[in-house]
């Protein structure tokens, strides 16, 4: 294995752990499911991926095609959105409740929609 390749598959591996490691504080620092949601799902798909792209090189420098590798690729960055789409409809239809606060402008037209826009 050329020198290139062991550098650009470290690269990856490392970029890819940062992101890991970015959702995984994400998920244990966010407030409520919503954004705990959020945090994991895109950062896993990055993180995950650049390893499976690290592992292809490794595999194409050793004379092996990585189709596996490119499959798992293909089939988390197919899946890790739709699961998390998924789970988020169903929260909503469970009426989860968020912790996000509201906009400013969300709030003047809330209170001006209850009537107490002079409070």
């Amino acid at each position: 294995m050329t020198a290139l390749l062991e550098n650009l598959a470290a690269l990856l591996i490392l970029t890819a752990s940062f992101f890991l490691l970015v959702g995984a504080i994400g998920l244990m620092r966010f407030a409520d499911f919503y954004m705990r949601l959020h945090a994991p799902t895109k950062a896993s798909t990055l993180g995950v991926g650049g390893v499976l792209i690290a592992s292809m090189l490794v595999t194409l420098a050793h004379g092996r095609p990585g189709v596996a590798e490119l499959l798992i690729t293909l089939f988390v960055f197919v899946t890790a959105p739709v699961s998390a789409s998924l789970m988020a409809q169903a929260a909503l239809h469970l009426r989860v409740p968020s912790r996000a606060p509201l906009p400013r402008e969300a709030l003047r037209m809330r209170d001006a929609e209850q009537g107490t826009a002079g409070r």
